[in-house]
């Protein structure tokens, strides 16, 4: 019987060779697949040579894993994988094979680490793996929601209708997600430049009038109460700068255990839905997520119980997972999925009813996809009205730090000013 060395990649996304006995190269590929390795090369023995090493049975080649490594633990950005999960679907849809279409691709893409990717992803592909086994293998840059929805459209041979339906998905959620940064990004841009100029004015500006007016006044006692209020919270900042930092490092490590915790991400998520202001463009961020990703998951054919844990494992929110699990465990149960929803008291009562009425319709999919549509456009107001307002509120405060400082710098002056007059 022929013998074949192979390359392939286990399941773990790493690369081995080896060889095995077989009666043709078709039945090598399904004997290496039906191990759960999924094989990148494959040469009869004698009839050409694979570039690795050779080892008895399964050996790992080195040379080649590392380089695997490399680009497979790298991460790239949603809107490049937006592009080409968008490019992808627009050849595949005009009808060129999905090989051919990873090919192009792949001598197109300006990214090094996708580039990689898509060419690993032809090459599982031209060796008689699915497209979505060829994408588990990198489940850094395709995630699950990704994997089962290619599956799905594999098995319902509407592999181009999804992929446009990814992008779509993609596109919305890359849209949602730089509204909620910029949202986010304005005050905390105002808020450091605020807590600089202070720093600046207390560590640095304030203390050359101290010395003034001591040597012109003779006594603090002298200055003004607002005066010295400053000066105390300006020797107060420069004696105990240090502590002040290891403090702000003890919190931002003990914040980052506490989220690392499953009980801590619950109360961080709990405490960032009932924030003011922002809590509620979370809430409704949470909801066009979960909305949108369980109907886009439902409509390209995942079943429910799948798309719930995928909805679930993506949701971004501790206390939404809970939720949608609840949701999981009733539906499995034959339960229905208002009643879960409902009792998390997370949703709003317009959603439960859509999804009431979705359910009772058989359109469920449709529903949470305008509910997903209504959600988008209630984050683009929430967004616009939270910055309108903090525009004006962070200016103000801005204005009342700097003013308090330079006020409290001027009122002895002035007095000093009259004391010279009199005299």
């Amino acid at each position: 019987m022929p013998v074949f060395n192979y390359i392939a990649v286990d399941a773990k996304g790493e690369e081995i060779s080896g060889s095995l006995d077989a009666a043709s190269e078709s039945e090598a590929i399904a004997q290496l697949r039906q191990g759960g390795v999924y094989p990148t090369a494959i040469v009869q023995e004698g009839k050409g040579k694979l570039k690795v090493k050779k080892g008895k049975g399964k050996g790992r080649s080195r040379s080649k894993s590392k380089e695997s490594s490399l680009f497979s633990s790298g991460k790239i950005k949603g809107k490049v994988l937006m592009i080409f999960t968008r490019q992808l679907a627009t050849l595949i849809d005009s009808g060129l094979p999905l090989l051919r279409g990873l090919t192009v691709l792949g001598k197109q893409e300006p990214n090094p680490v996708l580039k990689k990717t898509i060419n690993s992803l032809a090459d599982s592909v031209q060796t008689g793996s699915t497209f979505s086994e060829s994408l588990a293998q990198h489940p850094k840059i395709f995630n699950k929601l990704y994997v089962n929805m290619v599956k799905a459209g594999e098995l319902g041979g509407v592999l181009e209708l999804v992929l446009i339906r990814l992008a779509e998905y993609s596109e919305k959620a890359q849209k949602l997600k730089n509204k909620i940064i910029a949202a986010m990004v304005y005050p905390v841009i105002v808020m450091l430049i605020a807590s600089a100029i202070m720093v600046f004015l207390l560590t640095v500006i304030v203390p050359k009038f101290e010395s003034i007016f001591e040597d012109m006044l003779g006594s603090r006692d002298a200055l003004p109460a607002l005066t010295r209020f400053v000066i105390d919270l300006s020797d107060s900042l420069k004696t105990q700068i240090v502590p002040i930092g290891i403090v702000f490092v003890i919190l931002v490590v003990v914040f980052k255990v506490a989220a690392s915790t499953v009980a801590g991400r619950r109360i961080i998520d709990q405490i960032k839905l009932k924030m003011p202001l922002f809590g509620s463009v979370q809430r409704k961020s949470a909801i066009a997520r979960f909305s949108r990703t369980l109907g886009t998951l439902v409509t390209s054919g995942v079943p429910i119980l799948q798309a719930l844990n995928i909805t679930r494992d993506t949701a971004g929110n501790a206390v939404i997972s809970n939720a949608i699990q609840n949701v999981h465990d009733a539906v499995k149960e034959g339960e229905s999925i208002v009643n879960p929803l409902e009792a998390s008291k997370v949703f709003p009562p317009m959603v439960i009813s859509m999804v009431d009425v979705g359910e009772e319709t058989g359109q469920l999919p449709e529903m949470l996809l305008k509910v997903a549509d209504v959600y988008d456009d209630e984050v683009d107001n929430a967004v616009s009205a939270l910055t309108s307002m903090l525009e004006p509120l962070m200016i103000v405060v801005l204005a009342v730090v700097v003013g308090v400082i330079v006020m409290a710098l001027f009122l002895p002056m002035v007095e000093i000013i009259k004391g010279v007059a009199n005299q």
